[in-house]
């Protein structure tokens, strides 16, 4: 056995494996918390997109391969997560290094600052349409109230314990009242899809401006975006198989649910943003509000993972600490920062992400002791040199052929390299289970 990394002994929780008294969540667990973190307006935001580059059926059938894709993607993480009960940044540091791994840890520290400030935004002009739409708080301090308001919710829940939130909540009350909203707006916009001819709109043809491939990339994105938090959360989980089932599950069905919502709105009111449309369909207003309540797990989520990531850089700041600090930032930001396109977002966290747990998952799937890795080295220098050529191989691959897509070749490639060097990268006191 390997020596018992630094960490264990600075109180540093982040990457030390979870107790097994602390692990609590059934595949049940799993699935509740990844159907309702898959829900959002900016997921049903990016399905719109699709439109109308591709053809219906063309981009439904995306939306279908790329959420069962990326939902893997992340199921495959969780149980890395949860055999090994590291945190997101435990699996970064046992597979490149305990120096460089700070780096990595820390992108994912500004990307989760700039979600969270995404949900903010979201939920604020959420908020304002649906105070507008009846006839209330129509003043300019509305935005900046309601933002603050949000902020303060954030605050409230991060006082909390995450696990009690997830299964006493979320699983029990908040996923019920979403998944209704989720049918009945999917009811309206059928509706309305059947009142215009449905055959037109199934058989409707793309303007070719984004190929299929690129189109798949865009899909993969969103859970993409989620690989660097899936394992702070699987660590609590009692099995690593049913953290895979629950995860896999859970995700792909509000991925392709959410992506095809977007879709189907974007179909039949082109000329509509996606929240005036969700308001104008008939009892909109109740079903945009239980989305947006449901939307401030997603920010809870980003703000939980990176409180998670902080500690493990300044473990002398608890998680409970540094989530309230990321809040208080995130809200501040939302202030002052407006909406952008969401998309060159996504595709340049791709970028990163993708080629990052490529090697993760080649490195340590199936190991058996994932936890002495982090004693053994500062710098593991093939799955660092992997991943930046995964990265250069992303933007290549975007630049020069993007009709064949970025992200399925990265993974392949990164994939495909570390596991062919794994023999010789691996530590002498890491083996392989059967």
């Amino acid at each position: 056995m390997a020596s018992t990394p630094i960490s264990s002994a600075s109180g540093n929780t982040a990457l030390t494996p979870l107790p097994e008294g602390e692990r609590l969540f059934g595949w049940r667990d799993h699935a509740a918390l990844w159907l309702s973190l898959g829900v959002g307006l900016l997921v049903m935001q990016i399905g719109a997109y699709l439109v109308p580059a591709l053809g219906t059926q063309a981009a439904l059938a995306v939306i279908v391969c790329g959420s069962v894709l990326g939902a893997g993607l992340l199921a495959w993480t969780a149980k890395i997560g949860c055999d090994s009960g590291l945190s997101s940044a435990g699996l970064m540091h046992a597979t490149y290094g305990s120096s460089f791994a700070r780096l990595p840890v820390l992108l994912n520290i500004v990307q989760l600052i700039g979600w969270t400030t995404f949900e903010l935004v979201v939920m604020r002009d959420g908020t304002v349409a649906i105070a507008r739409q009846s006839g209330s708080f129509t003043g300019s301090l509305w935005p900046v109230l309601a933002t603050l308001l949000w902020g303060a919710v954030l605050l409230a829940l991060l006082s909390a314990s995450m696990v009690k939130l997830v299964r006493k909540f979320i699983g029990r009350y908040g996923l019920p009242l979403v998944i209704a909203s989720l049918l009945w707006l999917s009811w309206q916009f059928l509706s309305k899809a059947n009142a215009q001819g449905f055959s037109a709109l199934w058989n409707r043809t793309g303007d070719g401006s984004m190929s299929t491939l690129s189109a798949l990339d865009l899909v993969i994105a969103m859970p993409a975006s989620w690989l660097p938090l899936v394992a702070d959360f699987a660590r609590h989980g009692r099995n690593g198989n049913s953290a895979l089932r629950g995860t896999w599950l859970g995700y792909a069905v509000a991925n392709i649910w959410c992506y095809a919502l977007g879709l189907l709105v974007a179909l039949t009111t082109p000329s509509t943003d996606l929240v005036t449309a969700l308001l104008l369909a008939q009892g909109g207003l109740i079903a945009l509000g239980l989305i947006l309540i449901d939307e401030v797990d997603n920010a809870y989520g980003d703000l939980y993972s990176g409180s998670v990531a902080g500690h493990s850089l300044k473990p002398g700041w608890n998680i409970r600490r540094w989530g309230m600090g990321l809040a208080v930032l995130c809200t501040s930001l939302a202030l002052v920062l407006p909406m952008h396109s969401l998309e060159p977002f996504l595709l340049m966290l791709s970028s990163v992400f993708v080629p990052l747990y490529g090697v993760i998952l080649a490195r340590l799937a199936g190991q058996a002791h994932v936890y002495s890795a982090m004693s053994e080295r500062r710098v593991n220098t093939s799955a660092v040199a992997i991943w930046l050529l995964g990265v250069a191989c992303y933007h290549l691959c975007a630049q020069l052929a993007p009709q064949w897509g970025a992200a399925l070749p990265t993974l392949a490639l990164t994939f495909v390299l570390a596991w062919c060097t794994r023999a010789v990268a691996s530590n002498p006191g890491i083996s392989a289970t059967v």
